[in-house]
Formats: C-alpha cells, sequence, structure tokens
C-alpha cells in the first residue's frame, strides 16, 4: 500500500479553495523550505481531475533555479478521474479510485483536490494530513472537509509555525 500524504493550505475557518488568491502574502522562506523539503520526500502525487488540469496548465511554464518546478513537473503523477483519457502533462498517469490501493509502496502527496481527499477519507485511505493553517479567516469558500465525513482519528506528529504565523500542522493516522 502506498502511504497517502494529503498536504492542504488551509485558512482558520477551514477553506482550501483557490489558496492562490489568499496565501501569498504568508509564503515566506521557511514557508517555502517546508513545501520544497514535502515535495524532494515524496515519491509522486496523486490528484483529482480539476487539480490536475490546474497543475497541468501552469506547472509546464515555471521554471527555478532551485528545482521546485523541475521536480514538480518530472515526478510520477496519478490522476483519479473517468473522464480524463489523454493527459498531457509528462509522467501522468490516469487510474480509478479502486487503483489506488495497488499503487506501489511510496510516499504519495495529494494537494488540492477536494473530491479525492473527501473520497480518500471515507475510504480509510489517508495515512497522513498535513495543513497549513493560514492566520486569515476567508468567510466564504469551499471547505476542505465535508459534512458526513465517518470519524478519523489522528494523531499530532508534528507543528511548526512560520515567519508570517502560518501554522503547519502534521497528523498521523494511528497504526492498526
Amino acid at each position: 500500500m502506498p502511504n497517502i500524504i494529503v498536504t492542504e493550505y488551509v485558512s482558520l475557518d477551514g477553506v482550501f479553495e483557490e489558496p492562490g488568491q489568499w496565501s501569498f502574502p504568508f509564503f515566506t522562506d521557511d514557508a517555502a523550505k517546508w513545501k520544497f523539503d514535502e515535495l524532494f520526500a515524496a515519491d509522486a502525487q496523486l490528484l483529482g481531475r480539476l487539480t490536475y488540469e490546474g497543475f497541468a496548465a501552469a506547472w509546464p511554464t515555471f521554471t527555478d533555479e532551485a528545482g521546485f518546478a523541475d521536480r514538480m513537473n518530472g515526478m510520477q503523477k496519478y490522476v483519479v478521474s473517468s473522464t480524463l483519457t489523454d493527459p498531457s502533462w509528462t509522467n501522468t498517469k490516469v487510474i480509478s479510485v479502486d487503483a489506488i490501493a495497488d499503487l506501489p509502496e511510496q510516499n504519495i502527496l495529494v494537494a488540492g483536490s477536494g473530491r479525492l481527499v473527501d473520497t480518500l477519507f471515507r475510504e480509510g485511505l489517508v495515512d497522513e494530513l498535513r495543513l497549513l493553517v493560514h492566520p486569515i479567516v476567508l468567510g466564504s469558500g469551499k471547505q476542505l472537509f465535508k459534512d458526513g465525513l465517518p470519524s478519523t482519528p489522528l494523531t499530532l506528529e508534528d507543528q511548526q509555525t512560520f515567519s508570517s504565523g502560518v501554522l503547519a500542522l502534521t497528523y498521523r493516522r494511528p497504526a492498526a
């Protein structure tokens, strides 16, 4: 089984929708290093179709000296979709929800992808949850967690506060 790691930008009121519209003022060097280390420790990404389409439209156009863009573009990506048939982004494979458990035993990051995250929680497939909680109340927008999710106990593994006031919280599912 893969190690599924959900990583999300969220506001204090639980909004995760379109973080590019509200999170950038809080993106400091220490937060950038955390995201860099996170990406380089991962073996692959697991994305829902909508997040994939947004990433695939943007990331191939980016470059940076540190190699973050090269890593995003070059790493293996799995997209859970029943409608996407011909992914154009390098190293992308379309899979079904049922195929997630059969992915290689590796660290797989899930970013954005709200419907997929909901499904992963419902199926008990999330091993780790990383929240970058931003010191802002948005008042509206898509919430990360939907009503009706099963109760999912998690254990706080790590916490870090960045210079901008963003709190990085890492939770793991307790061993069975």
